[in-house]
C-alpha cells in the first residue's frame, strides 16, 4: 500500500470561512505553494515547533501499573462514565434514590433487556444481565461527583449500573484529590482539581483525563501516586531532597494554570496530555499551586463577593433565564432578581470557551431529560427550588475567578 503525501498550506487564524473560500476560489491549487508535510510519532501533521517533548511525561500509557520509570504518575484515569447520566446522577439525593429503586426492580424483573424498555439498557448492561449479575439497591451508594466544573450533583455509584467505572476503586472512593485536564481538538486547553468523583463528561463534549495524588490498593491501603523515578527528577533537577510529592502535585497544577506554558504548547495540548517543564523558583510555583487548588477544590466555601441582590415585585411566578452580561457585570436569574456588580476580572477566569460563572449558570437551566420514563416519573428538578443555593454558589465562584486570576496575573508572562 502507498503511503498519502500530506501537503498544507496555512492561512490567517483570524481570517472567517468565507475569507478563506474567497482566497480558494482565487487561488488554483495547482497555484498554491503547498508544504510537504510528514506526520510525527502521534499521527499529528500539523507540529509545533517547540520543546515538548523534551519535557517530562506525566503518565506513560505502555506502562504497566507498578513498572512505570519514565513517567512522574503511576496511574491515571479517565471519569467516571455510566451511560445513563439521567438515572444514575442527581441535583438531589432523595430523587436519586427513588430513580434507582425504580431501575433496579425494573431490572431484576425483566426476562429480556428487550422487554424492559423503561429504563436505559446499553451493551454493557445487556451483558452483565445475560451473565445474571445482580446487585441489591443500597442508599449508602450515594457519592458526590462533580458532574461539570463548579456543579456538583450526586452519584449512584454501582459495580453493576455504571458501564466504566474508570478506577474509581483505585482513585476516587477514597480520600484522594485530583487534577482534571481537558483533552481533545474542540476547545483549548485547561485544569481543575477536585476532591470529588470526576465525570467522564466533565468538561461536556470531551473527556478529562485525570491524574491523583493517591491509589488505592484493593483492602484500601494507600500508595503513592507519584512513582519514585517522578521524585527523583525533581529531587535531582532542583538538587533539594527536602521535594515531597504533594509538592510536586502542587506545582504540577500551577504550571497547568500558567498562561505562557498554555499558549506555547497549545497545539501540542490538544493532541498529547500535558508535559513538564522545570521552571525556575520551584517553591513559588509549588505555592501557587497550593493557592489555587484550595480555592478549587473548596470552592463552595469560599468566601462571597458581595454582588448586589436587585428583586423585582411580579404577579406571577419568576420565569428561570440564568444569563450573564459580561459588558454590564450582571447575572439575570429569573424574571424577578438580578445580581450587579460582576468585576470585569472575574469573566476572564476561563475553561473553554466558558467562564466559571457561565459553567454554572448553563447546568442550573431547566432542560427536559431526554429519557421518556425519567421525563414522566421523576423530571421533578425546578430552578426555583435551588435559586438561593445557585445565588449562595455565584457569589463564592466570583471570589474563587478573582483570585484565581490572581495568582496566574503573578506568573511569569513568558515561558
Amino acid at each position: 500500500m502507498t503511503k498519502a503525501k500530506i501537503y498544507y498550506v496555512s492561512l490567517p487564524d483570524e481570517w472567517r470561512k468565507e475569507q478563506k473560500l474567497e482566497w480558494l476560489r482565487e487561488n488554483p491549487l495547482r497555484t498554491i505553494a503547498f508544504e510537504r508535510i510528514t506526520p510525527n510519532k502521534q499521527h499529528s501533521w500539523i507540529i509545533a515547533d517547540n520543546d515538548f517533548e523534551s519535557l517530562l511525561p506525566l503518565f506513560d500509557k505502555n506502562v504497566k501499573l507498578g513498572k512505570s520509570d519514565n513517567a512522574v504518575f503511576q496511574l491515571y484515569s479517565l471519569g467516571v462514565s455510566t451511560n445513563r447520566d439521567e438515572w444514575i446522577t442527581d441535583y438531589s439525593p432523595a430523587v436519586l434514590l427513588e430513580k434507582m429503586r425504580f431501575f433496579i426492580a425494573e431490572y431484576d424483573k425483566a426476562r429480556t433487556p428487550e422487554e424492559s424498555s423503561s429504563i436505559k439498557w446499553s451493551n454493557t448492561l445487556s451483558s452483565r444481565f445475560i451473565q445474571k449479575q445482580k446487585e441489591a439497591f443500597d442508599k449508602k451508594r450515594v457519592k458526590p461527583i462533580l458532574y461539570r466544573p463548579y456543579f456538583k450533583q450526586f452519584l449512584y455509584y454501582s459495580d453493576l449500573y455504571i458501564d466504566r467505572p474508570a478506577n474509581a476503586p483505585e482513585l476516587f472512593l477514597r480520600e484522594n484529590k485530583t487534577i482534571l485536564c481537558r483533552y481533545g481538538e474542540r476547545l483549548d486547553f485547561y485544569a481543575l482539581a477536585t476532591n470529588h468523583i470526576p465525570s467522564l463528561n466533565f468538561f461536556s463534549l470531551e473527556g478529562a483525563q485525570g491524574i491523583s495524588l493517591y491509589r488505592y490498593g484493593k483492602n484500601g491501603e494507600r500508595h503513592d501516586n507519584i512513582t519514585i523515578w517522578g521524585l527523583q527528577q525533581f529531587r535531582e533537577h532542583y538538587d533539594d531532597n527536602t521535594i515531597t510529592r504533594e509538592d510536586i502535585f502542587q506545582y504540577t497544577y500551577a504550571v497547568l494554570h500558567h498562561p505562557a506554558y498554555r499558549q506555547k504548547y497549545a497545539l501540542n495540548l490538544k493532541r498529547e496530555f500535558p508535559r513538564l517543564p522545570f521552571y525556575e523558583d520551584f517553591r513559588q510555583w509549588a505555592a501557587w499551586g497550593k493557592e489555587l487548588m484550595n480555592l478549587h477544590i473548596n470552592y463552595e466555601t469560599a468566601k462571597s463577593f458581595k454582588l448586589k441582590r436587585v428583586d423585582a415585585q411580579t404577579n406571577s411566578a419568576p420565569r428561570p433565564k440564568l444569563k450573564a452580561d459580561k459588558i454590564n457585570g450582571t447575572i439575570e436569574l429569573d424574571s424577578e432578581t438580578v445580581l450587579q456588580g460582576v468585576p470585569p476580572l472575574a469573566w476572564e477566569y476561563k475553561l473553554g470557551n466558558r467562564s466559571a460563572l457561565e459553567w454554572i449558570l448553563d447546568q442550573y437551566k431547566e432542560k427536559k431529560p431526554s429519557d421518556a420514563t425519567i421525563a414522566e416519573k421523576f423530571n421533578t428538578y425546578r430552578f426555583a427550588d435551588y435559586k438561593e443555593a445557585v445565588i449562595d454558589l455565584l457569589k463564592r465562584v466570583c471570589t474563587v475567578s478573582i483570585k484565581t486570576m490572581d495568582i496566574t496575573n503573578q506568573m511569569p508572562k513568558a515561558d
